[in-house]
Protein backbone atom coordinates (compact mmCIF):
# COMPACT_ATOMS: atom_id res chain seq x y z
CA UNK A 1 0.00 0.00 0.00
CA UNK A 2 3.15 2.12 0.67
CA UNK A 3 4.19 2.45 -2.97
CA UNK A 4 0.34 2.86 -4.22
CA UNK A 5 0.38 5.67 -1.64
CA UNK A 6 3.40 7.23 -3.06
CA UNK A 7 2.31 7.11 -6.40
CA UNK A 8 -0.63 8.75 -5.89
CA UNK A 9 1.40 11.61 -4.09
CA UNK A 10 3.49 11.89 -7.32
CA UNK A 11 0.23 11.70 -9.51
CA UNK A 12 -0.93 14.86 -7.82
CA UNK A 13 1.83 16.62 -7.60
CA UNK A 14 2.31 15.72 -11.62
CA UNK A 15 -0.41 14.34 -13.21
CA UNK A 16 1.96 13.87 -16.79
CA UNK A 17 0.46 9.83 -16.70
CA UNK A 18 -3.08 10.98 -16.23
CA UNK A 19 -3.29 13.39 -18.98
CA UNK A 20 -2.51 10.59 -21.72
CA UNK A 21 -4.51 9.39 -23.98
CA UNK A 22 -7.16 6.51 -23.00
CA UNK A 23 -5.79 3.93 -25.44
CA UNK A 24 -2.06 4.59 -24.01
CA UNK A 25 -3.27 4.19 -20.48
CA UNK A 26 -5.19 0.79 -21.22
CA UNK A 27 -2.62 -0.54 -23.61
CA UNK A 28 -0.12 0.23 -19.85
CA UNK A 29 -2.61 -1.53 -18.19
CA UNK A 30 -2.92 -4.38 -20.24
CA UNK A 31 0.44 -5.13 -20.11
CA UNK A 32 0.48 -6.01 -16.03
CA UNK A 33 0.77 -9.89 -15.42
CA UNK A 34 -2.06 -9.95 -13.07
CA UNK A 35 -5.76 -8.49 -13.53
CA UNK A 36 -5.42 -7.38 -9.33
CA UNK A 37 -2.72 -4.96 -10.16
CA UNK A 38 -4.57 -3.21 -13.16
CA UNK A 39 -7.49 -2.79 -10.51
CA UNK A 40 -5.28 -1.52 -7.85
CA UNK A 41 -4.53 1.36 -9.90
CA UNK A 42 -8.01 2.56 -9.85
CA UNK A 43 -6.79 4.38 -6.35
CA UNK A 44 -4.24 6.53 -8.34
CA UNK A 45 -6.86 9.34 -9.05
CA UNK A 46 -9.99 9.59 -10.59
CA UNK A 47 -8.35 9.97 -13.63
CA UNK A 48 -7.59 5.96 -13.45
CA UNK A 49 -10.64 4.74 -12.05
CA UNK A 50 -12.56 3.32 -14.19
CA UNK A 51 -9.42 2.73 -17.28
CA UNK A 52 -8.81 -0.68 -15.58
CA UNK A 53 -12.27 -2.16 -17.00
CA UNK A 54 -10.90 -1.42 -20.82
CA UNK A 55 -8.10 -3.53 -20.67
CA UNK A 56 -8.04 -6.14 -23.34
CA UNK A 57 -6.42 -9.20 -21.68
CA UNK A 58 -7.73 -10.57 -18.43
CA UNK A 59 -5.07 -12.64 -16.14
CA UNK A 60 -6.48 -14.16 -12.64
CA UNK A 61 -4.96 -16.55 -10.41
CA UNK A 62 -5.55 -17.90 -7.14
CA UNK A 63 -2.27 -17.00 -5.22
CA UNK A 64 -1.79 -13.15 -3.77
CA UNK A 65 1.82 -11.47 -3.91
CA UNK A 66 3.12 -13.70 -1.14
CA UNK A 67 2.73 -17.00 -3.15
CA UNK A 68 0.05 -18.13 -0.63
CA UNK A 69 -3.15 -19.45 -2.16
CA UNK A 70 -6.30 -17.42 -1.82
CA UNK A 71 -9.49 -18.67 -0.43
CA UNK A 72 -10.92 -20.30 -2.82
CA UNK A 73 -14.73 -19.08 -2.88
CA UNK A 74 -13.38 -15.08 -1.70
CA UNK A 75 -11.39 -15.80 -5.59
CA UNK A 76 -14.14 -17.21 -7.20
CA UNK A 77 -16.08 -14.15 -6.02
CA UNK A 78 -13.65 -11.80 -6.91
CA UNK A 79 -13.59 -12.71 -10.73
CA UNK A 80 -17.31 -12.80 -10.64
CA UNK A 81 -17.71 -8.97 -9.32
CA UNK A 82 -14.48 -8.14 -11.97
CA UNK A 83 -16.60 -9.55 -15.01
CA UNK A 84 -19.41 -7.59 -13.62
CA UNK A 85 -17.83 -4.44 -14.23
CA UNK A 86 -15.64 -5.07 -17.09
CA UNK A 87 -16.55 -3.02 -19.96
CA UNK A 88 -14.14 -4.41 -22.73
CA UNK A 89 -16.73 -6.17 -25.55
CA UNK A 90 -13.68 -8.14 -26.93
CA UNK A 91 -10.93 -9.63 -24.79
CA UNK A 92 -7.71 -11.01 -26.80
CA UNK A 93 -6.32 -12.91 -24.07
CA UNK A 94 -7.82 -14.85 -20.90
CA UNK A 95 -5.61 -16.74 -18.46
CA UNK A 96 -6.65 -18.31 -15.53
CA UNK A 97 -4.94 -20.39 -13.33
CA UNK A 98 -6.84 -21.64 -9.63
CA UNK A 99 -7.92 -24.83 -7.96
CA UNK A 100 -10.79 -25.83 -9.14
CA UNK A 101 -14.12 -26.98 -6.88
CA UNK A 102 -17.08 -28.73 -8.13
CA UNK A 103 -19.04 -27.45 -5.95
CA UNK A 104 -18.44 -23.91 -8.38
CA UNK A 105 -19.08 -25.77 -11.73
CA UNK A 106 -21.91 -23.15 -12.48
CA UNK A 107 -19.72 -20.38 -12.04
CA UNK A 108 -16.81 -22.14 -14.07
CA UNK A 109 -19.21 -22.77 -16.83
CA UNK A 110 -20.50 -18.93 -16.54
CA UNK A 111 -16.69 -17.75 -17.45
CA UNK A 112 -16.56 -20.35 -20.15
CA UNK A 113 -19.11 -18.56 -21.57
CA UNK A 114 -17.70 -14.72 -21.26
CA UNK A 115 -14.90 -15.91 -23.26
CA UNK A 116 -17.33 -17.20 -25.75
CA UNK A 117 -19.04 -14.31 -26.04
CA UNK A 118 -16.01 -11.87 -25.76
CA UNK A 119 -14.73 -13.44 -29.00
CA UNK A 120 -11.00 -14.16 -26.87
CA UNK A 121 -8.59 -15.58 -29.14
CA UNK A 122 -6.04 -16.73 -26.58
CA UNK A 123 -7.05 -18.86 -23.67
CA UNK A 124 -5.28 -20.30 -20.83
CA UNK A 125 -7.15 -22.38 -18.34
CA UNK A 126 -4.82 -24.20 -15.84
CA UNK A 127 -6.94 -25.53 -13.47
CA UNK A 128 -5.11 -27.77 -10.78
CA UNK A 129 -7.70 -30.33 -9.62
CA UNK A 130 -8.92 -31.27 -6.12
CA UNK A 131 -10.15 -34.65 -4.86
CA UNK A 132 -8.87 -35.94 -8.85
CA UNK A 133 -12.03 -34.19 -10.33
CA UNK A 134 -11.42 -31.98 -13.07
CA UNK A 135 -14.47 -29.06 -15.05
CA UNK A 136 -16.17 -31.00 -17.50
CA UNK A 137 -15.86 -28.18 -20.40
CA UNK A 138 -19.21 -27.24 -22.17
CA UNK A 139 -20.12 -28.82 -25.43
CA UNK A 140 -20.07 -24.93 -26.76
CA UNK A 141 -16.38 -24.94 -26.19
CA UNK A 142 -15.32 -27.45 -28.70
CA UNK A 143 -17.40 -25.59 -31.85
CA UNK A 144 -15.71 -22.16 -30.71
CA UNK A 145 -14.10 -20.96 -33.87
CA UNK A 146 -12.65 -17.51 -32.39
CA UNK A 147 -9.46 -19.78 -30.78
CA UNK A 148 -6.22 -18.99 -31.90
CA UNK A 149 -3.98 -20.34 -29.10
CA UNK A 150 -5.46 -22.49 -26.71
CA UNK A 151 -3.85 -24.12 -23.20
CA UNK A 152 -6.56 -26.60 -20.98
CA UNK A 153 -5.06 -28.30 -18.27
CA UNK A 154 -7.17 -30.24 -15.50
CA UNK A 155 -10.23 -30.21 -17.71
CA UNK A 156 -12.33 -33.30 -19.13
CA UNK A 157 -12.52 -33.28 -23.24
CA UNK A 158 -15.83 -34.78 -23.60
CA UNK A 159 -16.92 -33.26 -27.03
CA UNK A 160 -20.19 -35.35 -28.45
CA UNK A 161 -19.74 -33.89 -31.88
CA UNK A 162 -17.46 -33.14 -33.89
CA UNK A 163 -14.84 -30.69 -32.66
CA UNK A 164 -14.87 -26.88 -34.83
CA UNK A 165 -12.05 -25.17 -34.01
CA UNK A 166 -11.58 -23.27 -37.70
CA UNK A 167 -8.90 -20.65 -36.63
CA UNK A 168 -7.06 -22.50 -34.00
CA UNK A 169 -3.05 -22.55 -34.68
CA UNK A 170 -1.68 -23.49 -30.98
CA UNK A 171 -2.81 -26.02 -28.52
CA UNK A 172 -1.80 -26.84 -25.49
CA UNK A 173 -3.81 -29.48 -23.05
CA UNK A 174 -2.13 -30.65 -19.79
CA UNK A 175 -3.01 -32.89 -17.55
CA UNK A 176 -6.07 -34.81 -19.42
CA UNK A 177 -7.17 -37.90 -20.60
CA UNK A 178 -7.42 -38.67 -24.41
CA UNK A 179 -7.92 -41.59 -26.40
CA UNK A 180 -6.99 -42.15 -30.35
CA UNK A 181 -10.29 -41.17 -31.67
CA UNK A 182 -10.42 -38.08 -29.73
CA UNK A 183 -6.77 -37.19 -30.98
CA UNK A 184 -7.95 -37.65 -34.16
CA UNK A 185 -11.46 -35.59 -33.75
CA UNK A 186 -9.02 -32.73 -32.52
CA UNK A 187 -6.83 -32.59 -35.51
CA UNK A 188 -9.91 -32.74 -38.12
CA UNK A 189 -11.72 -29.76 -36.32
CA UNK A 190 -8.28 -28.16 -36.29
CA UNK A 191 -7.02 -27.51 -39.80
CA UNK A 192 -4.68 -24.81 -39.48
CA UNK A 193 -3.33 -25.87 -36.77
CA UNK A 194 0.47 -25.85 -36.09
CA UNK A 195 1.92 -26.30 -32.88
CA UNK A 196 0.74 -29.43 -30.57
CA UNK A 197 1.42 -29.56 -27.09
CA UNK A 198 0.25 -32.42 -25.16
CA UNK A 199 1.44 -32.76 -21.09
CA UNK A 200 1.23 -35.19 -18.94
CA UNK A 201 -1.86 -36.44 -20.74
CA UNK A 202 -2.64 -39.64 -20.81
CA UNK A 203 -5.00 -42.89 -21.82
CA UNK A 204 -3.86 -43.41 -25.20
CA UNK A 205 -1.31 -45.75 -26.91
CA UNK A 206 -0.75 -43.99 -30.18
CA UNK A 207 -0.73 -40.05 -31.53
CA UNK A 208 -1.11 -40.36 -35.20
CA UNK A 209 -1.00 -36.84 -37.04
CA UNK A 210 -1.97 -37.29 -40.25
CA UNK A 211 -2.13 -33.63 -40.43
CA UNK A 212 -0.01 -31.61 -42.90
CA UNK A 213 -0.49 -28.74 -40.97
CA UNK A 214 1.12 -28.95 -37.61
CA UNK A 215 4.88 -28.89 -37.69
CA UNK A 216 5.44 -28.57 -34.30
CA UNK A 217 4.86 -31.42 -31.82
CA UNK A 218 6.07 -31.31 -28.08
CA UNK A 219 5.26 -34.48 -26.58
CA UNK A 220 5.93 -32.71 -22.69
CA UNK A 221 5.39 -35.80 -20.12
CA UNK A 222 3.21 -39.02 -19.90
CA UNK A 223 1.91 -40.26 -16.15
CA UNK A 224 -0.79 -42.99 -15.76
CA UNK A 225 -2.74 -41.48 -12.46
CA UNK A 226 -3.50 -43.44 -9.63
CA UNK A 227 -7.33 -43.37 -9.42
CA UNK A 228 -7.30 -44.23 -13.23
CA UNK A 229 -8.71 -47.57 -12.54
CA UNK A 230 -9.90 -48.02 -16.41
CA UNK A 231 -6.01 -47.47 -17.56
CA UNK A 232 -3.92 -50.80 -17.09
CA UNK A 233 -0.31 -50.56 -16.72
CA UNK A 234 1.83 -53.29 -18.55
CA UNK A 235 5.38 -53.46 -19.12
CA UNK A 236 4.74 -54.23 -22.83
CA UNK A 237 3.12 -51.05 -23.68
CA UNK A 238 4.13 -49.22 -26.46
CA UNK A 239 3.30 -45.43 -27.19
CA UNK A 240 3.78 -44.71 -30.65
CA UNK A 241 4.06 -41.01 -32.57
CA UNK A 242 3.30 -41.36 -36.20
CA UNK A 243 4.07 -37.63 -37.65
CA UNK A 244 5.28 -37.73 -41.10
CA UNK A 245 4.90 -33.81 -41.42
CA UNK A 246 6.26 -32.44 -38.19
CA UNK A 247 9.55 -30.28 -38.75
CA UNK A 248 10.23 -30.16 -35.13
CA UNK A 249 9.80 -32.83 -32.38
CA UNK A 250 10.42 -32.32 -28.31
CA UNK A 251 10.49 -34.97 -25.99
CA UNK A 252 10.49 -33.56 -22.63
CA UNK A 253 9.81 -34.26 -18.35
CA UNK A 254 8.65 -37.16 -16.99
CA UNK A 255 7.79 -40.24 -19.07
CA UNK A 256 6.20 -43.22 -17.06
CA UNK A 257 6.26 -45.87 -19.62
CA UNK A 258 8.38 -48.64 -20.90
CA UNK A 259 8.76 -47.64 -24.54
CA UNK A 260 8.48 -44.66 -26.72
CA UNK A 261 8.49 -45.66 -30.00
CA UNK A 262 8.74 -43.10 -33.39
CA UNK A 263 6.91 -44.75 -36.15
CA UNK A 264 7.05 -42.05 -39.79
CA UNK A 265 8.66 -38.81 -38.42
CA UNK A 266 10.77 -38.68 -41.78
CA UNK A 267 10.35 -34.59 -42.91
CA UNK A 268 11.40 -33.64 -39.12
CA UNK A 269 14.56 -30.88 -38.92
CA UNK A 270 15.28 -30.56 -35.26
CA UNK A 271 14.28 -32.88 -32.58
CA UNK A 272 14.96 -32.16 -28.56
CA UNK A 273 14.87 -35.06 -26.03
CA UNK A 274 15.21 -33.77 -22.49
CA UNK A 275 12.86 -36.39 -20.98
CA UNK A 276 13.58 -38.31 -18.03
CA UNK A 277 12.13 -42.14 -17.48
CA UNK A 278 10.42 -42.56 -14.11
CA UNK A 279 9.56 -46.85 -14.38
CA UNK A 280 7.43 -46.52 -11.32
CA UNK A 281 4.48 -48.48 -12.95
CA UNK A 282 6.66 -51.65 -13.90
CA UNK A 283 8.07 -54.71 -12.55
CA UNK A 284 11.62 -54.01 -13.11
CA UNK A 285 13.27 -53.48 -9.87
CA UNK A 286 17.04 -54.03 -10.52
CA UNK A 287 19.25 -51.04 -11.29
CA UNK A 288 20.70 -52.57 -14.55
CA UNK A 289 17.36 -53.66 -16.25
CA UNK A 290 16.38 -50.19 -15.91
CA UNK A 291 19.67 -48.67 -17.41
CA UNK A 292 19.17 -51.44 -20.09
CA UNK A 293 15.48 -50.07 -20.92
CA UNK A 294 16.75 -46.61 -21.05
CA UNK A 295 19.31 -47.05 -23.18
CA UNK A 296 17.23 -48.91 -25.40
CA UNK A 297 14.87 -46.53 -25.76
CA UNK A 298 17.44 -43.95 -26.40
CA UNK A 299 18.41 -45.74 -29.08
CA UNK A 300 15.41 -46.80 -30.49
CA UNK A 301 14.87 -42.95 -30.78
CA UNK A 302 18.14 -41.91 -32.10
CA UNK A 303 17.90 -44.37 -35.39
CA UNK A 304 14.67 -42.87 -35.85
CA UNK A 305 16.81 -39.63 -36.14
CA UNK A 306 19.17 -39.81 -37.86
CA UNK A 307 18.21 -37.33 -40.79
CA UNK A 308 17.22 -34.54 -38.92
CA UNK A 309 19.69 -31.36 -39.22
CA UNK A 310 19.80 -30.64 -34.94
CA UNK A 311 19.17 -32.95 -32.45
CA UNK A 312 19.55 -31.98 -29.09
CA UNK A 313 20.12 -34.05 -26.11
CA UNK A 314 18.91 -33.13 -22.41
CA UNK A 315 21.67 -34.36 -19.22
CA UNK A 316 19.51 -37.13 -18.18
CA UNK A 317 19.74 -39.09 -22.00
CA UNK A 318 23.14 -37.86 -22.15
CA UNK A 319 23.84 -40.23 -19.23
CA UNK A 320 21.92 -42.96 -21.29
CA UNK A 321 23.75 -42.46 -24.15
CA UNK A 322 27.32 -42.73 -22.73
CA UNK A 323 26.25 -45.80 -21.85
CA UNK A 324 25.64 -46.85 -24.87
CA UNK A 325 28.62 -45.70 -26.41
CA UNK A 326 30.75 -47.36 -23.72
CA UNK A 327 28.97 -50.34 -24.92
CA UNK A 328 29.88 -49.92 -28.72
CA UNK A 329 27.03 -47.59 -30.15
CA UNK A 330 28.47 -45.31 -32.97
CA UNK A 331 26.17 -42.27 -33.87
CA UNK A 332 25.24 -41.70 -37.58
CA UNK A 333 28.25 -39.84 -38.42
CA UNK A 334 25.63 -36.75 -40.16
CA UNK A 335 24.07 -36.36 -37.29
CA UNK A 336 24.61 -33.11 -35.33
CA UNK A 337 23.73 -33.36 -31.43
CA UNK A 338 23.98 -30.70 -29.26
CA UNK A 339 24.58 -31.51 -25.28
CA UNK A 340 21.92 -29.13 -23.20
CA UNK A 341 19.57 -28.36 -21.15
CA UNK A 342 16.13 -27.41 -22.08
CA UNK A 343 15.28 -23.04 -22.18
CA UNK A 344 12.34 -22.57 -20.18
CA UNK A 345 11.18 -18.94 -20.37
CA UNK A 346 9.74 -16.76 -17.32
CA UNK A 347 5.99 -17.51 -17.94
CA UNK A 348 6.98 -21.42 -18.18
CA UNK A 349 9.05 -21.20 -14.97
CA UNK A 350 6.18 -18.80 -12.99
CA UNK A 351 3.11 -21.54 -14.44
CA UNK A 352 5.03 -24.54 -13.21
CA UNK A 353 5.83 -22.84 -9.52
CA UNK A 354 2.40 -21.77 -9.11
CA UNK A 355 0.84 -25.17 -9.74
CA UNK A 356 3.50 -26.73 -7.11
CA UNK A 357 2.35 -23.98 -4.59
CA UNK A 358 -1.19 -24.42 -5.21
CA UNK A 359 -1.17 -28.59 -5.25
CA UNK A 360 0.99 -28.40 -1.78
CA UNK A 361 -1.22 -26.25 0.11
CA UNK A 362 -4.42 -27.74 -1.01
CA UNK A 363 -2.85 -31.25 0.16
CA UNK A 364 -1.68 -29.74 3.29
CA UNK A 365 -5.35 -28.72 4.35
CA UNK A 366 -6.92 -31.91 3.04
CA UNK A 367 -4.46 -34.05 5.13
CA UNK A 368 -5.83 -31.78 8.01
Amino acid sequence: MEMIEKEAQILEEKDIISGLPDFILVEILTRLCDIKLAIRTGTLSKRWERIWTCVYNLNFSCLDSHGNPIENSKFISSIDKTLTQFRCLKINKFKLLTVYDASFVSQFNNWVHYILNCKVEQVDLTLVTQRNVQFPLPQLFFTYSCFRDLKVAGCVFNPTAAISWKQLKSLCISEGKLDEGLIENILCGSPLLETLKLEDCYGYRQVNISSKSVKNLVFNGFRVPRYDDDFEDDDDDVIEINAPYILSLKIESYLSFWKLRLLDVSSLVKAHLFYTTTFDGGHVTKREEVEEAEEEMLKGLILKLFHVKELQIGDYCLKALSRLEAKGFILPSNLKVDVTSPAYSVDDFLEKYLKLITRYYHIRYNNK
